[in-house]
């Protein structure tokens, strides 16, 4: 995932310790009903598409633009699925942070799935009865997206979801 500007800056002066930012997964399907999913450049696996929505803009805005920027599909969000804070990762140069995930879902509504950044090795569209192998933090978004439920909220005390595939877990978070 590439580290927008404006965490760099911050990193300039926090050094390494753990940051708490916002983040947004889109689970965005077409009119087929299928799900967009990318393969993950830093780690090789197959995920829903998500990033760290810019200073000032809203979270709906950043999926919509994420989306566009690492697959080249434009899309609209529909309702939010999922509020859950993740638990703390490590990343191989000792940056901690920690990520408030707001996931949304979302419909497609042109442009042509392609790897549209450095962040993708691979974009595809995926009949959900269909998927490939991915981490529980992609398949719990997906199933979230489908229920069509209100959205769901961690309950107190419930161990949260790691981010997916990326670092490793720093001891004491």
């Amino acid at each position: 995932m590439a580290t927008p500007d404006f965490i760099k800056n911050i990193r300039a002066t926090a050094g390494h310790q753990l940051l708490y930012l916002p983040g947004v997964t889109a689970v965005v399907f077409d009119d087929e009903g299928r799900v967009l999913l990318g393969r993950r450049a830093d780690n090789g696996e197959w995920s829903v598409v998500g990033g760290i929505p810019e200073p000032g803009e809203q979270p709906a805005e950043a999926a919509v633009r994420e989306v566009f920027e690492e697959t080249g599909v434009e899309c609209v969000v529909e309702r939010v699925v999922l509020v859950q804070t993740l638990r703390a990762v490590q990343y191989g140069n000792g940056d901690i942070c920690q990520f408030m995930d707001i996931t949304v879902a979302c419909r497609a509504t042109g442009g042509e799935a392609c790897v549209n950044d450095e962040e993708s090795v691979e974009v595809g569209w995926f009949r959900v009865d269909a998927l490939p192998e991915m981490r529980e933090f992609a398949n719990f978004r997906i199933k979230q997206a489908l229920a069509n439920e209100p959205t769901w909220f961690a309950q107190p005390g419930e161990m949260p979801l790691g981010v997916a595939g990326v670092g490793v877990t720093p001891e004491g978070h």
